[in-house]
């Protein structure tokens, strides 16, 4: 009894054991089934991706357009001439200057030119009172007729004299002391013709004409002034302006070439340009160089003539001056627009069958936008436009008259 009582029977929990089995290993399938559909959807959005990634580069590299040709234009080189320079800033120096002053004190009565005037070689321009010069001149005049009168007194007794002696009528001694009477009135007579010639020139001060053929200036000068023989007053200035010359200066370097030119009389043009240096004035030759060097700036002035007829150059003026030194011929000409630097390098984009080639050069001489350039052939084509666009190799599409004017009318187009 007692036995039994302290046993305890089993609790009935109400749960079949195999039905926990069986829903134990239905829950394990699940969590499997779970992680296989996981997989399944992570390697197929692995896949996704990538067939998207491959897609996608695949489309870009079809999409990517090639890149596009540079348009440029261009420049054959040729065969020709050109000039060596020297370029250099002058001044315009008339050839004489003639500033008048007054020889003689004495009131201008006179001013016969007008400011400005072109006045040919003694023309009067200013007369100045000469009546005490006139009278002056006019008593040497009587003083001159006097000692003559005497003088040919003094012959006629001497010849007299020679004639009473040759038949011993009177002593040698009268003959020889008459001899030196003519000669002392004979120096009496030049003396007298110095101081009547003296006097003809200050009458002939009094009438002031052109020196020179030329411009008179401004007017210093009206009637009514007093002047002075000091030479401190400038009555008036002639300038000459046909022809007129150009003063300028040459490096010492370049004189040896320009020196062995004047050696061989050759005849250097000069062209003179004005302050701007795009028009041409006029063209002379050079007809001298200095006979020394300026220590100082290291140049030698120079001198060219030119006629000026058309009066376009104007004393004093400042212009641009060129001097053709020499001239070669034969040479390879491009634009000067076409060559670029690199450094102290130089180099021109050479086009062949629409791809821009870089090719050093050497340039030389430069005139006239065209430079003389060693390292090219004639007929080479050159670019002369686009350069921040153009490496070595790069295709180019030329832009030709024709293409040009057709896209000036397209644009016109409304």
């Amino acid at each position: 009894m007692s036995a039994e009582a302290g046993q305890h029977p089993p609790v009935n929990s109400g749960i079949d054991p195999s039905h926990q089995l069986t829903a134990h290993s239905s829950e394990s399938h699940q969590h499997k089934t779970l992680w296989v559909v996981l997989g399944i959807l992570l390697l197929l959005a692995i896949v996704l991706t990538a067939v998207l990634l491959w897609s996608h580069a695949g489309a870009a590299k079809k999409v990517a357009p090639r890149p596009p040709k540079v348009t440029i234009t261009t420049a054959s080189a040729r065969k020709g001439d050109i000039g060596v320079y020297l370029d250099a800033i002058g001044t315009v120096t008339p050839v004489y200057t003639a500033s008048i002053t007054s020889q003689v004190n004495g009131l201008v009565l006179a001013v016969h030119f007008k400011e400005g005037q072109l006045v040919s070689k003694g023309d009067p321009l200013i007369d100045i009172d000469s009546r005490t010069y006139s009278a002056t001149l006019l008593q040497a005049q009587g003083l001159l007729e006097r000692d003559q009168n005497l003088l040919a007194q003094a012959q006629m007794d001497l010849e007299r004299y020679r004639a009473a002696v040759a038949r011993n009528a009177i002593a040698k001694q009268i003959v020889d002391d008459q001899e030196k009477l003519v000669l002392q009135d004979q120096g009496t007579v030049k003396n007298d013709e110095g101081a009547v010639q003296y006097d003809q020139v200050q009458v002939d001060y009094c009438h002031i004409t052109a020196p020179i053929a030329g411009r008179v200036g401004l007017r210093l000068v009206d009637p009514g002034n007093v002047v002075q023989s000091t030479g401190a007053s400038t009555l008036a200035v002639i300038t000459q302006l046909t022809p007129i010359t150009v003063i300028f200066t040459i490096p010492e370097d370049s004189l040896g070439p320009v020196a062995a030119q004047l050696r061989r009389k050759a005849k250097l043009t000069v062209d003179a340009f004005d302050r701007t240096a795009q028009t041409k004035i006029t063209s002379g030759t050079l007809i001298t160089l200095d006979n020394q060097i300026d220590t100082t700036t290291g140049t030698v002035k120079a001198r060219a003539l030119f006629d000026n007829k058309n009066n376009a150059l104007f004393p004093n003026q400042f212009v641009n001056t060129r001097l053709l030194v020499n001239t070669l011929q034969g040479v390879t000409l491009i634009p000067a627009a076409a060559i670029q630097q690199n450094g102290q390098a130089s180099f021109v984009y050479v086009i062949e069958n629409n791809v821009a080639h870089m090719r050093s050069i050497k340039p030389g001489v430069t005139n006239g936008g065209l430079t003389q350039a060693d390292g090219v052939n004639p007929g080479d084509m050159v670019a002369t436009s686009s350069f921040d666009k153009l490496q070595d190799n790069t295709a180019v599409t030329v832009l030709t008259k024709d293409s040009t004017q057709h896209g000036a009318t397209r644009s016109s187009a409304p």
